[in-house]
């Protein structure tokens, strides 16, 4: 458990659902409107504390987990061969033991992907969803074109053995300094954020912390790796959090159709190297600007386009009856809620109108 308080207005408690211990930060009267926070990859609810303050200050009642493999949350493998639905499961068994109604789902990053698949597992629930700088609906690497066509049958280029295996050694380690670019301190304040942004000296402690609770292994980050033929030389296994979020296993086309169809916003910084039609973490872009070699080529192996593929189907969404909006902050990385807290609250608060709905 971090040494670096809580914001203020926050508590932390841990609940039994029916599928495991979780640890949860809420924010809030419990009888007020509920929203629900999902984090995303090496991360923890406490990217969130800032957000939850506006909320509760709104009159909300704010929820944010631990999911499975991060934070305090019970440590329970993740199988990976299901997607993103044993974390969709969880966040149901939480919502089940809490015992609250429909409410707003926000998901940042990998944590959008997972408030998708829940729409798609539990529409009725979702009063509305707000995606913060979302994963593509087609998973992370291995996939061209807007459609998320697979660039080869088994999906290469995806899964756990596309981590850096220094920095998850590094955050098994613990490794909380700056010595290398590798260091979970540095990947957070290059990829993260956009520099020269730095959060306050305490919050950035809070949040090193909070990638660190990050669990480690073949069952949890990165998951585990086979050989592949094809280029980069490595494939999906069937267990941890990457090859959850491989093609392979992950694909939310079906978000589409949907029904009842909640209003989508989705706001994302037009300086994200993560999640971006040109990402820092995609091998087909690494291996276009040399840093892979053996890169057979745009016309095999083409970078990502993970922004242009979740638009294609919000925009698939919104011909069957959905509604979406997209907002881009300029300046602004991977993570709008600390990055730009201002504009995030204006863009945010008349969306979901907390206290002017139900």
């Amino acid at each position: 458990m971090s040494v670096f308080p809580l914001l203020p207005g926050i508590t932390m408690q841990r609940i039994q659902t029916a599928r495991l211990e979780m640890n949860v930060l809420t924010a809030g009267q419990s009888s007020a409107e509920p929203v629900v926070l999902l984090h995303g990859n090496v991360s923890s609810a406490r990217f969130w504390e800032e957000t939850m303050q506006v909320l509760a200050g709104q009159g909300a009642y704010v929820i944010a987990p631990d999911q499975r493999g991060y934070g305090d949350t019970q440590a329970l493998p993740i199988d990976a061969t299901r997607g993103l639905r044993d974390w969709s499961d969880d966040l149901q068994s939480l919502i089940e033991a809490v015992g609250i109604g429909p409410f707003h789902l926000i998901g940042w990053s990998a944590g959008g992907g997972i408030a998708m698949q829940y729409a798609v597992d539990h529409a009725a629930q979702v009063r509305s969803l707000t995606l913060v700088s979302a994963m593509s609906p087609f998973g992370f690497g291995g996939t061209k074109g807007a459609n998320g066509e697979p660039d080869y049958a088994d999906f290469a280029g995806s899964g756990g053995g596309t981590a850096n295996p220094d920095f998850a050694q590094r955050l098994l380690n613990g490794d909380r300094g700056s010595d290398s670019p590798n260091s979970p301190r540095n990947v957070m304040n290059t990829f993260y954020f956009k520099p020269p942004f730095h959060p306050a000296p305490a919050r950035e402690e809070a949040f090193v912390d909070a990638m660190l609770t990050t669990k480690v292994g073949d069952d949890f980050y990165p998951g585990d790796m086979r050989p592949s033929a094809n280029w980069p030389g490595v494939g999906p296994g069937a267990g941890g959090i990457n090859n959850a979020f491989s093609p392979a296993y992950c694909n939310l086309r079906d978000f589409a159709a949907i029904d009842p169809q909640p209003a989508v916003l989705w706001i994302r910084g037009a300086d994200d190297q993560i999640v971006s039609d040109t990402s820092f973490f995609d091998f087909g872009f690494l291996g276009q600007l040399g840093f892979v070699p053996g890169w057979p080529g745009a016309d095999v192996y083409p970078t990502q386009p993970m922004v242009s593929q979740l638009r294609h189907v919000l925009d698939a969404y919104q011909a069957n009856g959905g509604a979406y909006t997209e907002v881009v902050f300029a300046d602004c990385g991977h993570s709008p809620q600390i990055e730009k807290p201002g504009e995030f609250k204006d863009a945010l608060l008349p969306f979901i109108q907390i206290g002017q709905t139900g």
